[in-house]
């Protein structure tokens, strides 16, 4: 008889936390937001159907189930590492897989890749489009390219941009019967977000950019929710609404005119898109290549 196993991304959350016990030292490990570290244990508590952590205000604390569960969970993931190793002794060095998180693989890489095969030809690429929590070295990852702080112990961290928020929108919404002017005007358009693990103290949102351009009265919860942002920018592209951006993600589409930026406001923010490496990884020929050429690809962007 099988068991209905939880999902190996939510018990990898788990574990990592509850040796740390922290989801901010977690989620450095796995190279992911404490946000999403947060999620993923939470979500496992709902299938159990039990806590397995007690939260403090500056700290959890395993309550009996989890501390119960951890040594198992610990010894099978040291089992599935020996296992993943054997599967990787023997892997191509030619091949390359590279894990993205969606919004950025499918509207920023994926369409500069020819490039990269035009220059490389002999190294096959592979891409992972995810958000999930992932260890690069045991789930046989080469390179991962992720939104966070840059601080990822144990791997070499190159960030990809300088970024911004700020709202963007079809040009055809800046004439018409409520042509975008002034902060204020956007109480006659759409609204459009952009959902994500990421939505977290590090991540502006609409309420954030109101307040900041004077147009607090503009009710940002109304309009549709996008669970990845390359949505939401499609959607603006196509005219049915405002989307709220970072930079990196509508340079094309700014530079083609196919979007515009209505407004002067724009939040900094100290997350970026950073290519990360393990360090023993870097020398890699198939790796180092990978990072040249996408490093080549990024300096004049953020020069410009």
């Amino acid at each position: 008889m099988s068991i209905h196993l939880p999902p190996l991304n939510a018990l990898r959350a788990f574990v990592a936390a509850a040796q740390h016990l922290s989801f901010t030292k977690a989620a450095n490990e796995l190279n992911v937001t404490p946000a999403a570290v947060s999620h993923q244990v939470k979500a496992l508590e709902e299938f159990i159907g039990a806590p397995l952590f007690t939260r403090l205000t500056r700290a959890l604390r395993l309550t009996d189930r989890g501390q119960a569960a951890l040594p198992n969970l610990t010894e099978g993931f040291a089992l599935l590492a020996v296992g993943a190793k054997l599967l990787m002794d023997e892997q191509d060095e030619n091949v390359l897989t590279v894990t993205a998180t969606p919004s950025f693989g499918g509207q920023w890489l994926v369409p500069r890749l020819v490039d990269f095969q035009d220059a490389y030809p002999d190294i096959k690429i592979r891409i992972d489009a995810s958000m999930a929590i992932i260890d690069l070295r045991r789930d046989g990852i080469d390179v991962a390219i992720r939104w966070g702080s840059g601080d990822y112990p144990g791997h070499a961290a190159d960030r990809l941009f300088e970024d911004e928020v700020f709202p963007v929108c079809s040009p055809k919404l800046m004439s018409g019967a409520h042509p975008l002017i002034k902060p204020q005007d956007l109480v006659h358009h759409t609204l459009l977000h952009s959902g994500s693990v990421f939505n977290d103290v590090s991540y502006a949102e609409w309420p954030m950019w109101l307040e900041l351009a004077g147009a607090g009265q503009v009710d940002w919860r109304k309009g549709p929710e996008f669970s990845m942002e390359n949505m939401a920018v499609q959607a603006a592209v196509e005219g049915h609404g405002v989307a709220l951006v970072n930079t990196s993600l509508v340079r094309d589409e700014l530079a083609s005119g196919r979007l515009v930026q209505p407004f002067e406001e724009v939040i900094p923010t100290d997350f970026a898109y950073y290519l990360v490496v393990p360090n023993e990884y870097r020398d890699r020929p198939a790796i180092s290549a990978f990072r040249t050429w996408l490093l080549q690809e990024v300096a004049p962007l953020d020069a410009a």
